[in-house]
């Protein structure tokens, strides 16, 4: 079996290894994750999931629905409506009633908030920049390819992988 091999120089089963690399990310995604967490609200009072909107809002210049905002930050309509409320407060985004039904909203990022956002975003690309600066760019472009072929691999019924 594949991952019953060893690996070269650890001496550890290819199984342990690539546990210990997934360790390792969850490790280092926690670790950055933070960092930008901390730097966004001490430099812009913003949060990562008000930021995250923001983003998505930037994507679609003519709004989105709140549910199809929700679905595409994976997370609920609750939580979506707060961080929304919040961002209206300061003026970054707009809430609009959808044509014809009251009880739908297209939500848009404001003038104000397309610029504060342009801003945020180049701050957070530096931050991104700085943070990764020791991954040379040979091993970028290399774990892009390795993490894009692993993303687009659908999992099999049984938990295992299709490959």
């Amino acid at each position: 079996m594949a991952g019953e091999a060893k690996s070269a120089g650890a001496g550890r089963p290819v199984r342990k290894q690539r546990l210990r690399l997934w360790i390792r990310l969850l490790l280092a995604r926690q670790v950055i994750e933070a960092e930008l967490r901390k730097r966004l609200r001490d430099r812009f009072d913003m949060t990562l999931p008000q930021f995250d909107v923001m983003a998505a809002l930037d994507r679609n210049p003519d709004g989105m629905m709140m549910t199809s905002l929700s679905e595409a930050l994976m997370v609920s309509n609750g939580n979506v409506t707060g961080i929304i409320d919040r961002l209206m407060a300061k003026g970054y985004v707009a809430r609009e009633n959808f044509a014809g039904d009251r009880r739908r909203f297209i939500v848009k990022l404001t003038p104000e908030g397309r610029g504060e956002f342009n801003g945020v975003a180049r701050m957070h690309e530096s931050w991104v920049d700085e943070l990764l600066s020791d991954i040379e760019v040979g091993e970028a472009e290399h774990a892009l390819v390795k993490f894009e072929k692993l993303a687009q691999t659908p999992a099999a019924p049984n938990g295992g992988s299709r490959r």
